[in-house]
């Protein structure tokens, strides 16, 4: 078995990175992890012992192995919460995880958003585990599976919660805020609830299946994104993870959820490429199985039940990265920057050079809503 350490780099090191992302993505449009995962028969296990001061630490993230769907388990001094539960039929599978963890109370429950391969699950983990509350961006859907949800929520005698951006819950000596989501939306997607999970130095961030038009919004609220860990959101889908949102997480370590050769494609190219030129370690649960990461407060580890190449787990071409040399043009009138292919550059007396989107950035430019999206 490989051991992995994972320390925290840098933030200018990670903004270096997404230097280089930036211009291809637009210009194409920790805890002792010595256990061994529920569930696996035969598992791999990639860890390494906490860094800093040497003493065990007491929180772990589990994203489960749902296939096309996702479920995730964070666990914090010997407290849980569960945030979504894959498809219907993964309950059993969800149940089955969290029993051999010792599971034996949830004090909160997420249903991201009320698409089945997110809330379908939770019916039998609520069956199951007894819980303190329960949380939706909704309280009604029309889906049967939905109203199991509400309806095994309601006979432990607790009603669904629809919980406001800026709620901050405690589990254990961690941190849960919901930071969105900061809008309506008609996209049931976009109504994903967002939290970001803090542990000491180490953070993560939980975003569901929220795509790029809420993904604005929600970097347009001020709210904190930046994370270590972001859960790559609608499984790798090419519809989430923009360019503008990466930037503000500025993330060392992507989990994708999805299923083995999945009808849909995901992840995506698009995003897998971002991901790469951002400098983001890739985790994919349909390569890897279950992904188990701990921290100790300041640095973390990573198991998982299954080995992958890096080159499996990001396929997309390194040559690929060669296109991110280009520059932007700015416009010394309306002081806004462009890609070289705008249909609305300036004539060239009023043409600056910039070589990177930082450099725009800095000098006072805004992007160009038309060329960068």
């Amino acid at each position: 078995m490989e051991n992995f350490k994972k320390e925290k780099v840098s933030l200018w090191r990670r903004i270096a990175a997404l230097a280089l992302a930036a211009a291809l993505a637009l210009g194409l449009a920790a805890c002792d992890a010595s256990a061994v995962v529920p569930g696996s028969s035969t598992p791999t296990v990639s860890t390494a012992q906490p860094a800093g001061d040497g003493q065990t630490a007491n929180f772990e993230m589990h994203f489960l192995d749902v296939g096309q769907a996702l479920s995730v388990l964070v666990e914090c001094d010997g407290q849980y919460m569960l945030y979504d539960g894959g498809n219907v039929d993964d309950g059993s599978y969800v149940v089955s995880y969290l029993q051999n963890l010792g599971v034996e109370e949830l004090q909160y429950v997420f249903c991201s958003h009320a698409h089945e391969d997110h809330v379908g699950g939770l019916s039998a983990a609520l069956a199951y585990f007894p819980a303190d509350h329960v949380y939706s961006p909704v309280t009604e859907a029309s889906t049967k599976c939905f109203q199991d949800f509400v309806k095994y929520t309601q006979q432990q005698g607790l009603q669904v919660e629809v919980p406001a951006a800026g709620t901050v819950w405690p589990l254990g000596s961690a941190t849960v805020t919901m930071l969105g989501p900061v809008a309506q939306y008609d996209n049931t997607n976009d109504t994903s609830i967002v939290l970001r999970v803090d542990y000491g130095s180490t953070s993560f961030l939980l975003t569901g299946d929220m795509e790029s038009d809420a993904e604005r919004d929600l970097v347009n609220s001020g709210a904190n994104l930046k994370a270590d860990v972001l859960q790559v959101g609608h499984h790798g889908s090419s519809t989430s993870t923009s360019y503008i949102f990466l930037n503000a997480v500025l993330p060392e370590m992507g989990i994708i959820s999805c299923g083995v050769n999945n009808k849909y494609g995901h992840p995506h190219e698009e995003t897998l490429s971002i991901l790469r030129d951002a400098g983001v370690d890739v985790y994919r649960t349909d390569l890897l199985g279950a992904i188990v990461i701990g921290s100790d407060g300041q640095n973390y580890t990573i198991r998982t039940e299954k080995t992958a190449t890096d080159a499996e787990l990001n396929p997309t071409d390194p040559a690929a990265a060669s296109t991110a040399q280009q520059g932007y043009i700015g416009n010394v009138n309306s002081k806004k920057f462009h890609l070289p292919s705008c249909a609305n550059l300036p004539a060239e007396k009023n043409q600056i050079l910039f070589s990177s989107y930082e450099e725009a950035i800095a000098a006072g430019y805004s992007p160009c809503s038309s060329c960068i999206k």
